[in-house]
């Protein structure tokens, strides 16, 4: 469930489908307009998620995409620092702000690190150029939601400084338009916050809003709570404007500064051959950020192309023409399932026997398909042989679990987490074991299964639910 700055709440499939649903629509409307007589099914769509997201993250887009009526077989799910970083290959050095003349990202052997900083998530990755032409990602994503929004949270903060809290979720549920309309003009504000400004900056409020407030909570007007605020030497009011010390402002990047340079720095030690830094995404235009990383890497390239808040939309229009663009990914998590194996007295917790139709068996075993950090090229096939364990059984569920450690040995030890479910249906259940080849497919945007039954033929992508 989802909540809107009323209270009101909804479901998040719901809202996240009409928000694509809009998109779509937009398009096709445009689309019939121009009298190309393109149907939804006539295209190939592209959803964008950050890098950093789990899988269960990307199959709740999917099926918000397919409920707003794109095709299933017509979607791709592309992760935006991937798809931004197909699209500074294509560009000339003089779109490339801090290149050197002749220099090209698309040199074989190029390395270098995107950084890509939208409103919510800060998704960083590192990138090397394929002899195919292709990329190659030396190093999982990481990031985390410090993004453009997270300067918001920080001016909200400010706010309650200055009227406190309850009267900011006041303003919020009884005069939304006004909260609203205070926010959207910090945000104006805030794209011309630099770092060499001094003095004073003024921002519009909604004077009458948060003046009746103030009556009716502290019986005194608007200006008395602002100038008796412990910022008050620093904010003062004219009219409906809001004049701030340029510093109060510049503060409010700290936090989501530090946050950011401390996962590039994380980044760049697991990668200590990366000298370039590409910043994309509509946060990374901020020159308040790009001076503190700056500052902060001087020994490192920063390279900015034009239109950066762009770069994820185009990319994923590449992307779309090419899926196979990115030639390897690196594992995030080490994959497994839940199995109960034959127990060995030797190397078995005793906690974990149980008695499965008279044979000893180990309780929640993690038996690893793929492991964290793996260079996995795109396409990569993993089978596991699975079986049934009880007679008559009519469907193979196996629990499929992550974990942030490369050999888990139980699937409720720290740093394990229930990814979701796969489920085999079992055509004609008999008293013998029936063997399946179950077949993991790595290295893709998202993460496929596939069952084969042993003795026959039919293959088929099973039910995978995740969490």
């Amino acid at each position: 469930m989802l909540e809107d700055i009323t209270g009101k709440s909804a479901l998040a499939i719901d809202v996240f489908s009409l928000s694509i649903k809009a998109l779509k629509d937009h398009l096709m409307e445009l689309l019939e307009k121009r009298g190309t007589q393109m149907t939804v099914g006539d295209i190939r769509w592209v959803l964008t998620v950050p890098a950093i997201w789990t899988d269960a993250a990307k199959q709740f887009m999917r099926k918000s995409a397919e409920k707003a009526g794109i095709p299933r077989t017509n979607l791709l799910i592309a992760l935006e620092p991937e798809a931004a970083s197909i699209y500074c290959q294509y560009l000339p050095t003089e779109k490339l702000n801090g290149a050197e003349e002749g220099f090209t990202m698309s040199e074989v052997g190029t390395k270098y690190m995107i950084i890509d900083l939208g409103g919510g998530t800060a998704d960083i990755t590192v990138h090397e150029k394929q002899q195919d032409g292709k990329l190659k990602e030396l190093c999982q994503a990481t990031g985390d939601a410090c993004g453009g929004t997270s300067i918001d949270n920080e001016f909200f903060q400010l706010m309650v400084k200055i009227v406190g809290a309850p009267l900011m979720n006041s303003l919020s549920t009884m005069d939304p338009s006004a909260y609203l309309d205070l926010f959207r003009e910090f945000e104006t504000v805030k794209r011309t916050i630099s770092p060499n400004k001094s003095g004073k900056m003024n921002f519009t409020v909604p004077f009458a809003a948060l003046d009746t407030l103030c009556k009716t909570n502290f019986e005194e007007d608007f200006p008395s709570t602002v100038s008796s605020c412990s910022l008050g030497d620093k904010i003062t009011l004219r009219g409906d404007k809001m004049r701030a010390e340029v510093d109060v402002l510049k503060a409010l990047y700290s936090k989501s500064m530090v946050d950011i340079i401390r996962h590039i720095s994380r980044v760049i030690h697991q990668c200590k051959d990366v000298s370039m830094l590409l910043l994309v995404g509509g946060f990374s235009e901020s020159e308040m950020l790009q001076h503190a990383i700056r500052k902060e890497f001087p020994d490192k390239r920063i390279i900015i192309p034009e239109d950066a808040g762009l770069s994820v939309l185009k990319g994923a229009v590449l992307f779309g023409q090419n899926p196979g663009y990115i030639s390897s990914r690196v594992m995030r998590y080490t994959y497994g399932l839940d199995t109960m194996n034959l127990f060995d007295h030797d190397s078995h917790d005793t906690a974990k026997l149980v008695i499965v139709d008279g044979q000893e068996r180990c309780d929640n075993s993690f038996l690893v398909v793929k492991q964290l950090n793996e260079d996995t090229p795109s396409g990569t096939k993993v089978t596991k042989v699975l079986s049934t364990i009880e007679s008559l059984q009519t469907e193979l569920e196996l629990p499929v679990f992550v974990s942030d450690k490369e050999n888990p040995t139980y699937t409720d030890e720290p740093g394990c987490m229930h990814l979701g479910t796969i489920t085999i249906d079992i055509p004609n259940p008999s008293e013998d074991d029936r063997n399946f080849d179950v077949e993991f497919h790595f290295g893709n945007t998202e993460l496929t299964v596939t069952a084969t039954e042993q003795g026959t033929v039919h293959t088929k992508t099973v039910k995978f639910e995740l969490v």
